[in-house]
């Protein structure tokens, strides 16, 4: 694994205990240039992991807790005119930051998940006309309950679309919990972390993983493993061509975070289900899309 990836995970585990899994997976996202919703409940430390790994990378960050009630100018900013200089000025909002948390994204109007959603896919915001580019690299890593919903707006399939990976912490394991209890919230360490990368840096770390081999054979199989979630029965709607290019990127940028310059089968399998699993709904009640995608791993051949 690349050292200082290595080092940032390290971090990061006085942070967040015994979910070793979901920070690489964190961090693949990342890697791929891609966005990430966090779906828990309330209290596993979602908004202190966001923190910390816009620490750990040298990130500029941001959080906004969204509300029904925020306007897109309340995101994006707003132009403020100036009587003394006949002119209007533009006052940049916090979607200018690297990083980005929107924190209880689904409790955002439609109208402001919209303006958000240029944000995430085209790097750029539109105020009055104007259009401006958003820092390089930019991030979104968004939340939601996923129990409770009352006066919320869930999120459109086209907004779910544009979030590379949807991860869940879940309940820290019991002896994580009980050193917590003893020791104290991880939050206390936020002062302590250290930058392993910057802005510049983590660009090149996702250019290189972009570079990384991915043979006609790994091209199959992430076809037949989308081609499988199109079958009648299974779920309303397959993978699109756009769900299939974010496992090959994901895939690349576990490859490239592993040290290795090609896919193998397993950053395939390793992503498929995070990458998968909020784009689709089952046909069948009492099933979850996540329990499907994992089973498909078992039946689609790998050649």
């Amino acid at each position: 694994m690349n050292t200082d990836i290595q080092h940032a995970l390290q971090q990061l585990n006085t942070l967040i205990l015994g979910k070793e899994n979901v920070l690489q997976q964190l961090f693949t996202a990342v890697l791929a240039g891609g966005h990430v919703l966090l779906e828990d409940v309330p209290g596993v430390g979602k908004t202190t992991l966001a923190h910390g790994v816009a620490a750990v990378l040298g990130l500029d960050y941001r959080r906004v807790q969204f509300t029904n009630d925020m306007l897109p100018s309340d995101l994006l900013g707003i132009n403020v005119y100036r009587p003394n200089e006949g002119r209007f000025e533009f006052h940049p909002g916090p979607v200018f930051h690297a990083f980005l948390l929107a924190d209880e994204i689904n409790r955002a109007s439609p109208k402001l998940q919209s303006a958000l959603l240029e944000a995430m896919e085209e790097r750029q915001v539109s105020v009055d006309g104007q259009t401006y580019a958003l820092p390089e690299p930019f991030i979104v890593m968004a939340t939601q309950n996923p129990a409770e919903q009352l006066g919320t707006f869930p999120l459109p399939e086209s907004q779910l679309d544009r979030f590379m990976m949807r991860l869940s912490m879940g309940y820290p394991a019991a002896d994580a919990e009980k050193r917590l209890y003893a020791e104290g919230g991880g939050r206390r360490n936020l002062p302590a972390l250290q930058a392993v990368c910057d802005a510049a840096t983590l660009a090149q770390w996702q250019r290189q993983a972009a570079q990384v081999k991915f043979s006609p054979a790994a091209a199959d199989y992430v076809y037949r493993l989308v081609q499988t979630t199109r079958q009648p029965g299974r779920f309303v709607l397959g993978l699109s061509p756009r769900a299939g290019l974010a496992v090959v990127a994901a895939a690349k940028a576990r490859a490239f975070m592993l040290g290795r310059p090609h896919v193998l089968p397993e950053d395939v399998k390793a992503v498929w289900v995070p990458v998968a699993n909020h784009r689709l709904q089952p046909v069948q009640q009492g099933l979850t899309s996540t329990q499907i995608l994992a089973d498909m791993l078992d039946h689609v051949a790998v050649a």
